[in-house]
């Protein structure tokens, strides 16, 4: 195994030392995580060597990120070939502070051309990673350089936007923590990025992962059978059965870290999505209060317990609650889904040794509901507001030449029509999920949208902003944001299977000039 980095630690694995290396920024250094947020990775089979290395925190102004191929152990047992981010999924947590100019020199180590998009941060559209958009993909072998300052504090997170249906699915993933200046402390912070894999790892070669090809879901299956069921009625969705293995940190069942708590602490999770599926995550024998989502605050949040919080895909909600409930408990995923029962994570409470808590996963829990949560504040607009501009985006899941396609107005990618804007426009979109059952998580670059109204009815709580929106089928909502990023922006379904068959658009402002010219030789896949 090649070893290239700067930190060494020192792992006992079956009696053997192990001189392995951590990952640092080259100015801000490395802290092994006091958060217990990685777990246990296996490197590739060729070397017949199994690893422990604990999940990295990058600190500081220039960070080094390396994608790679690898394998992981994912299960107790169960290596799986990945892509990765400094050797690991998820890939280290980059964490800087308010106003921070950060530097991040991506390096291509595998075989494909790679991008990193900052998900959910406001960065310039140069820096957004979008190939054949705002740079060119980088290439096998090759180096770019991201550089932006780190101005709104807040839960984000990194991925590759390069053929992003097929590589994030991979592992081309990551945390990105902004530190505020005014930020209240806690005494225990952890992040958990859900995900899910196939477990199986059916048609995937040892490290070439050429079978992972998760654009080619039923929606465009070329398999007879597959469109003869949704030809006749029986499937009007992708099948996303495939994926029956979730996990937390990449890790799934016992592998995953215990969070510890002593009691009297004040803990925040970070809950970040990175999968493809819709998560109900239950924190088991305590109160809680949802503090942000994607990373904004939310004016006074309640008190809630024996709610779930559903985390779509692109997502992210942090959770505050008091350590108060000494023994051992869980936070997990309550879905119905077969894999759910691999994402769950154990409270521990310092000197508890017997689980006092026993898994009620298949109860079903109410859904904490944002549109009525916290308290009203400080707000940005109006629902009777006048908008400088106003358009409506109907989704929908329809057929097309024998495959599954997912629509804007009746348009797929690149045919959609954009939603063009100048700096300083107010606008409002009209969000419609006509699909009789899909979610549509919509991710929309570069800008905070503020939630107006849910099914007619207008927020009732705290104003609540957000970079991506589940709306789920029949729901209407209206949100508003000020144009105040110029640039070539995408709006799109963060369930990136619906993206890749036509649910993207762009938010392009009329009175931005690019310098950008996309090489019709580099391979670039937006979608």
């Amino acid at each position: 195994m090649k070893v290239n980095w700067k930190y060494k630690s020192i792992i006992i694995v079956g009696g053997l030392s192990v001189i392995l290396a951590g990952c640092t920024g080259s100015m801000g250094g490395m802290e092994h995580s006091k958060m217990n947020m990685g777990g246990t990775t296996k490197t590739p089979a060729s070397t017949n060597m199994q690893t422990t290395v604990k999940q990295t925190i990058l600190t500081g102004k220039e960070i080094n990120l390396t994608a790679s191929a690898s394998n992981q152990e994912t299960a107790p047992g169960l290596s799986l070939p990945v892509w990765t981010f400094n050797n690991s999924v998820p890939g280290p947590q980059i964490r800087v502070k308010q106003g921070d100019t950060v530097k991040v020199n991506l390096k291509n180590q595998l075989p494909e051309p790679v991008t990193i998009h900052w998900h959910g941060v406001p960065v310039p559209n140069t820096m957004d990673g979008i190939p054949g958009v705002t740079q060119n993909a980088v290439q096998p072998g090759q180096s770019f350089t991201y550089e932006f300052k780190a101005d709104v504090p807040g839960t984000y997170w990194y991925h590759s936007h390069q053929d992003s249906v097929n590589q994030l699915d991979r592992g081309l993933y990551g945390s990105f923590i902004v530190e505020g200046k005014n930020e209240k402390k806690v005494d225990r912070d952890y992040t958990l990025m859900l995900d899910e894999w196939i477990s199986s790892g059916e048609g995937m070669s040892d490290m070439d992962m050429s079978g992972m090809d998760h654009s080619k879901m039923n929606m465009n299956s070329s398999n007879s059978s597959s469109n003869d069921n949704m030809m006749q009625g029986k499937s009007m969705g992708e099948d996303m059965s495939m994926y029956d293995l979730y996990t937390i940190n990449g890790k799934s069942g016992s592998l995953v870290d215990q969070l510890q708590v002593k009691e009297g602490d004040k803990v925040r999770i970070r809950l970040i999505n990175a999968g493809y599926l819709s998560h109900q995550i239950h924190l088991h024998g305590h109160e809680f209060q949802i503090v942000s989502t994607d990373g904004q605050p939310i004016n006074n949040p309640g008190i809630l317990k024996d709610n779930v919080v559903s985390i779509a895909p692109g997502e992210r909600y942090d959770i505050e609650f008091i350590a108060n409930n000494p023994g051992q408990w869980f936070i997990e995923d309550h879905s119905d889904n077969k894999g759910a029962s691999g994402m769950r994570a154990t409270i521990a409470y310092e000197g508890a040794t017997a689980t006092s808590d026993k898994s009620n996963a298949s109860k079903k829990l109410p859904a904490a509901d944002l549109v009525q949560y916290g308290q009203a504040g400080k707000t940005t607009f109006s629902l009777d507001q006048k908008f400088t501009l106003e358009y409506t985006m109907n989704l929908n899941t329809e057929m097309k030449d024998g495959g599954m396609v997912y629509t804007i107005n009746g348009k797929t990618f690149p045919d959609t029509d954009s939603l063009n804007v100048k700096t300083g426009d107010t606008v409002k979109v009209r969000l419609v999920n006509n699909s009789k059952s899909e979610d549509h998580p919509m991710h929309l670059h570069g800008h905070f949208f503020q939630i107006l109204s849910k099914n007619g009815k207008q927020v009732a709580g705290s104003a609540i902003f957000k970079d991506t929106l589940n709306v789920k089928p029949g729901e209407v909502y209206e949100i508003a944001f000020i144009a105040n990023n110029p640039g070539d922006w995408m709006f799109h379904c963060h369930d990136l299977h619906h993206a890749s068959a036509g649910m993207v658009t762009e938010l392009k402002y009329t009175d931005y000039k690019t310098n950008f010219v996309a090489d019709p030789t580099a391979g670039n896949k937006p979608e």
